[in-house]
């Protein structure tokens, strides 16, 4: 090996280190599932204009290395210096965390690549085997999270065993929450609801997954806890009957279906399919019929003689119903008015679910109608604060669905002042995971956003074209006008130093910083 090409076999060992923990950071972020880190090095590498050029160079001088070593050479620093703008030490929601899994994955990721140099130099073509090492650095992550995902299974089942055993020891009423979206808000609801009579212990944050709901369930769960409200996420068929197997509800309710998580489903019939496993075993269903695929889970499920719960935002006949009316929330259970109020920021949808939970375990309608005057806001959610500025916001950054932002556009308008020259700012990078209707998606809900909004502001590359070509829907008389933002951080100095008193922003989801 003469000194040049040691000097690129060194030269793609560290480009492969640093391509390495950018994708450690991907997988991390995605929760560890095998194929995420290839996926998103393919948004950054082939969707960004001057990145692709980089990548051009990168896969050129791996390619031709073997003709000579100085193409090589240039090929990694490539893979090294790229791609541009990724946040290789990650800012939001924060940096790469050493935990046990990522060093366990580190560990196997390196000891792959470090075999294939191995031969590459036993072979004497050690400098195209490191080049192409470093080029394949997403591979190799992905590659690694496969091989340790029964390591991972063996590991989280001894908390799940934990679990059962600590659920089986206290026994609480278990009540199971699922749904494309509305989850967290109707456990934060019905947690409140219940907490007036009921010893209750909800699930924290969106622990919905298995590794979250046993740590909830061994670090939360106390003696004499009478209900636990278990929020369960899945990202495809099997993880809620996984879950319901050792978490057993008695009670299961569906919030909504919508187009969430797409690519990962396909379509949504099959999300109501992956989302009605919570219905398995328990006693009592609770459906939000509005959704008409909702509303034929719950004939189904009366006619294979489970007992349903039927609730609406919009059908006061319904079960359990929290309609509008002439700008109140008006809740009934059948005929019955259990609370005339005004809440203007909750989701009907949503406390009529929550209503419904908290009388299945036994709560008055007199104690849920006194708790409704004072239901939570949910953090993230549409939650309103006041700027520095003198603003007001609204953030809106943990929804990413079509229904939500349609709603918090409606809050936007409600909010906004009349007063001359008042700005209506909506900040968003759009939706994800939407996928073939994401574009689309995107489009019509900048359309919306263009016609209500004074100012919107588009963060990021992910959905840009795509939210710019649904302003461009928009007549120009009274549309937005129209600003982009490299980052949720340039947006969110572009509204400190545009907006004062009487202006309203709505921050509309906001992407982790491995998103382009």
């Amino acid at each position: 090996m003469t000194a040049l090409e040691a000097v690129v076999v060194l030269a793609s060992v560290v480009a492969t280190g640093l391509a390495d923990r950018r994708w450690w950071l991907v997988a991390q972020r995605e929760h560890y599932l095998p194929g995420s880190a290839t996926r998103f090095a393919l948004r950054w590498w082939v969707r960004l204009g001057p990145n692709r050029l980089l990548a051009a160079a990168a896969v050129l001088g791996v390619v031709l290395s073997p003709l000579s070593p100085f193409t090589g050479l240039v090929g990694v620093a490539a893979i090294g210096a790229g791609p541009f703008r990724f946040p290789w030490r990650g800012r939001s929601p924060g940096p790469l965390r050493w935990t046990t899994r990522v060093r366990t994955v580190a560990a196997v990721t390196g000891a792959l690549q470090a075999i294939v140099v191995g031969l590459g130099v036993v072979l004497g073509v050690a400098v195209p085997v490191a080049a192409v090492v470093a080029l394949l650095s997403p591979l190799a992550v992905d590659a690694a999270l496969a091989i340790l995902v029964p390591v991972e299974e063996a590991r989280a089942g001894r908390f799940v065993e934990a679990a059962r055993a600590r659920l089986a020891d206290i026994d609480p009423t278990v009540m199971a929450i699922t749904g494309s979206y509305g989850k967290t808000t109707t456990k934060v609801y019905a947690a409140h609801l219940i907490s007036g009579t009921r010893t209750v212990v909800p699930t924290p944050a969106s622990f919905n997954n298995r590794a979250g709901l046993s740590r909830a369930v061994n670090e939360g769960l106390s003696p004499g806890t009478e209900v636990f409200i278990a929020e369960m996420g899945t990202y495809g068929p099997g993880e809620i009957a996984e879950l319901c197997a050792w978490c057993h509800p008695r009670i299961s309710a569906i919030t909504a279906i919508g187009p969430v998580h797409l690519e990962r489903f396909g379509d949504e019939d099959a999300i109501v399919r992956a989302k009605s496993e919570v219905l398995a075993g328990a006693d009592v269903a609770v459906l939000n019929i509005d959704d008409p695929r909702l509303a034929a889970l719950a004939d189904r499920q009366e006619m294979a003689g489970q007992r349903v719960v039927r609730c609406s935002a919009v059908d006061p006949t319904a079960t359990v119903s929290a309609c509008p009316v002439d700008g109140r929330l008006v809740v009934r259970r059948a005929a019955e008015v259990i609370a005339d109020i005004e809440a203007p920021e909750a989701v009907p949808a949503n406390v009529a679910v929550a209503v419904a939970l908290a009388l299945e375990v036994g709560v008055p309608p007199s104690a849920i109608g006194g708790r409704l005057e004072e239901l939570p806001g949910v953090p993230n959610r549409r939650a309103r604060t006041t700027l520095s500025t003198g603003a007001v916001a609204i953030d809106d950054t943990f929804n990413s669905n079509p229904a939500g932002c349609r709603a918090a556009l409606s809050t936007l308008g409600r909010l906004a002042s009349t007063g001359t020259g008042a700005k209506r700012v909506v900040v968003t990078p759009g939706m994800v995971e939407l996928g073939k209707r994401q574009a689309e998606e995107n489009a019509a809900f900048a359309g919306e956003a263009a016609a209500v909004a004074t100012q919107l502001v588009v963060v990021g590359f992910t959905n840009r074209a795509a939210l710019l070509a649904g302003v461009g829907r928009v007549p120009a008389e009274g549309r937005a006008e129209v600003l982009v933002a490299d980052t949720h951080a340039l947006a969110v100095a572009w509204v400190r130093s545009h907006t004062g008193p009487g202006d309203v922003v709505l921050y509309e989801n906001q992407l982790p910083d491995h998103y382009p």
